[in-house]
């Protein structure tokens, strides 16, 4: 038996296809809110793509403060570093981030790391020393 290996599509369309639509008309195979987005900063995206693409040339860094940016078949393949509030988050774009805003991809709150009560957390612990 011969495995195949599967193809990425979105929507019933292949990367390639998507790569050839203009940013707008992209936004017809996105959900509705998403969509909207598209549609009213439309010019913010191209504006983005074009500006990162003569970074990419330069072989300079793509950071961005923009987190509410749709992610679009042009910039698939990028390695763009979102602001999170502290740091910029090293993200590599492939295509089934499309659609989803570039802040789903750089958490601004660390993970919780639960470790042991500290010195007056607990009953017992309330009169002691605290040195």
């Amino acid at each position: 038996m011969i495995l195949k290996k599967k193809t990425f599509t979105y929507r019933g369309k292949t990367l390639e296809e998507l790569k050839t639509l203009d940013v707008r008309e992209f936004a017809k195979y996105l959900r509705s809110r998403e969509r909207r987005n598209v549609l009213r900063n439309f010019q913010e995206i191209e504006k983005f793509i074009k500006k990162s693409k003569e970074k990419q040339k330069r072989n300079k860094k793509i950071k961005t403060h923009q987190r509410d940016l749709i992610v679009v078949p042009e910039m698939v393949g990028m390695n763009i570093q979102i602001y999170n509030g502290n740091t910029f988050v090293s993200v590599e774009v492939i295509g089934e981030m499309l659609g989803h805003k570039f802040g789903e991809f750089a958490p601004t709150r660390p993970k919780v790391k639960h470790s042991k009560a500290g010195v007056g957390a607990t009953k017992g612990t309330k009169h002691k020393s605290k040195k």
